[in-house]
């Protein structure tokens, strides 16, 4: 090997190192909108966590989705540590198909479940998008099993195909929470996603307008409950015939 062989590829170690080197929150800055999202949003998200006395960067961030209330919610943990308070809700701008699970590719389905974000889209068809691990466990049991579908998202603009719309300004602030919990050492974000915010009014209602889905959401109402009692995010299992249960 030359010399000049030789400074080339301790040059390319060297570049090659410095890239792995690189937090996820510097990787994430790299794309022009999330800088752009952490310019604008970054001090206004700073300030409603103090003014709510929750911690920043987040130690461990939780969203509910409610389909018929078109709300999606934000939580935080405190300071101090303990029950997660609600930062903020955002509108849900838009929705597809029903009251419902999603069980199939292309029925336009927004999923109804426990879910997990696992993915950061920082070029997103929609400005900037998070994705949700739908198919999960329990939707791989019950769901289509050669087609479920799938590309599921909370994202920007106010268009939709089974995702959940927040609008540029609101994915724009959730995505940086979001960049900053990742980055302050927290997994995978749960989500639940619910038909209706399940008290027992609201599940006698739903039972009477769309009796189909009645069982499944008995499932869904102990997350529902557990959550309004505790504000802690309950543990979640899915059983063999891929039903949900709370870990006790």
């Amino acid at each position: 090997m030359t010399a000049r062989n030789l400074l080339a590829g301790l040059a390319c170690a060297a570049a090659v190192s410095a890239s792995a080197a690189k937090s996820f929150k510097e990787t994430q800055l790299e794309f022009p909108r999330v800088r752009a999202a952490a310019e604008s949003k970054a001090k206004g998200l700073e300030k409603l966590f103090s003014d709510k006395k929750l911690q920043w960067p987040p130690s461990g961030l939780f969203l509910r989705a409610f389909k018929s209330e078109g709300r999606l919610e934000l939580w935080a943990e405190p300071k101090a540590g303990g029950k997660l308070v609600l930062a903020k809700e955002y509108p849900i701008c838009a929705s597809s198909g029903e009251l419902g699970p999603k069980r199939r590719e292309g029925d336009g389905q927004v999923p109804e479940g426990a879910y997990r974000i696992v993915g950061f889209n920082p070029k997103s068809n929609f400005h900037l998008s998070l994705e949700v691990d739908y198919p999960n466990a329990s939707d791989r049991v019950r769901s289509d099993k050669k087609r479920p579908g799938g590309d599921i998202f909370i994202h920007g603009n106010c268009v939709t195909i089974g995702c959940i719309p927040i609008q540029d300004e609101g994915i724009k602030e959730l995505y940086w929470a979001a960049v900053e919990a990742r980055s302050a050492g927290q997994g995978p974000i749960p989500v639940h996603i619910f038909p209706a915010r399940l008290t027992d009014a609201a599940l006698a209602k739903l039972g009477r307008t769309a009796s189909r889905h009645l069982g499944f959401w008995r499932e869904l109402k102990p997350l529902f409950d557990r959550f309004e009692k505790d504000r802690r995010v309950p543990e979640v299992r899915v059983a063999a015939d891929g039903r949900y249960r709370l870990s006790e």
